[in-house]
């Protein structure tokens, strides 16, 4: 550990989106009524867990054109018990602002299928279900940060914020960091993506390089020739040695 990455940096509450956005309108309801309270030292745990170097992941948790695939006879046409849609690698580095990598760090990710619908019961959009697709996909960071999902672009949908209101195509990403105190819950846009100048979302950050921190780069080099596109998306958390709060 360099005696840089000890040093303290403010946030710059320009850069987060604030939590009360009247042009985001579901932001209105969930928005703090009163001041923040700033938290009291954290314990040691807070600060340095979880440990999960012990978390058994299963063979496809990081494929999600495998890890819901639906079983099919013998004989069937090929192609069939895969989900539909057009096949990507999404991957990056987990790093604290510092650039230094993040290993051994739990990254989950959920997302809409290629028709830009959820399997979630709430979601009632006229897009059908595929059957061979969860959504949903976990990993752990490698030794020097990295991650790594096999999935489906997904699919922009409508959503009643106003009268044609669209989200762009997305992953959300959770990633834990170097402890529970850092979480940081983001997600992954696609470069060229007309939608996205135009979602309220997007609107609430007013510096055009936060809404750049979150766009995927197509990333030819790493594609798979005649299979997958990729898309590099690098996650920046705060360091393991930072306040997490200015006044802590």
């Amino acid at each position: 550990m360099t005696q840089d990455n000890k040093r303290f940096v403010a946030r710059d509450r320009n850069w987060h989106p604030p939590a009360f956005a009247p042009g985001y309108k579901t932001s209105v309801a969930r928005s703090p009524q009163q001041a923040l309270v700033s938290m009291q030292q954290p314990t040691v745990s807070e600060l340095t867990g979880p440990d999960f170097s012990h978390l058994r992941m299963g063979p496809h948790d990081n494929d999600l054109l495998m890890n819901f695939r639906q079983e099919v006879s013998q004989g069937v046409t090929q192609g069939q018990g895969l989900p539909q849609g057009e096949r990507i690698i999404m991957f990056g580095r987990v790093v604290d602002q510092f650039g230094k990598p993040v290993p051994h760090t739990l990254v989950e990710m959920w997302q809409a299928n290629a028709g830009g619908r959820y399997r979630h019961k709430n979601d009632k959009y006229l897009a059908p279900l595929d059957p061979n697709f969860g959504g949903v996909g976990r990993c752990l960071t490698d030794e020097q940060g990295v991650y790594r999902f096999r999935t489906i672009k997904p699919g922009p949908y409508p959503w009643p914020n106003d009268m044609n209101s669209w989200r762009p195509a997305h992953i959300h990403v959770s990633v834990t960091g170097p402890s529970i105190s850092s979480r940081l819950i983001t997600q992954m846009y696609f470069e060229g993506d007309p939608l996205i100048p135009l979602c309220p979302i997007v609107h609430t950050l007013k510096d055009p390089e936060a809404v750049e921190t979150m766009i995927g780069r197509l990333d030819m080099a790493n594609s798979k020739p005649m299979d997958c596109l990729a898309y590099r998306f690098d996650i920046v958390v705060r360091g393991e040695l930072q306040t997490y709060f200015e006044n802590q």
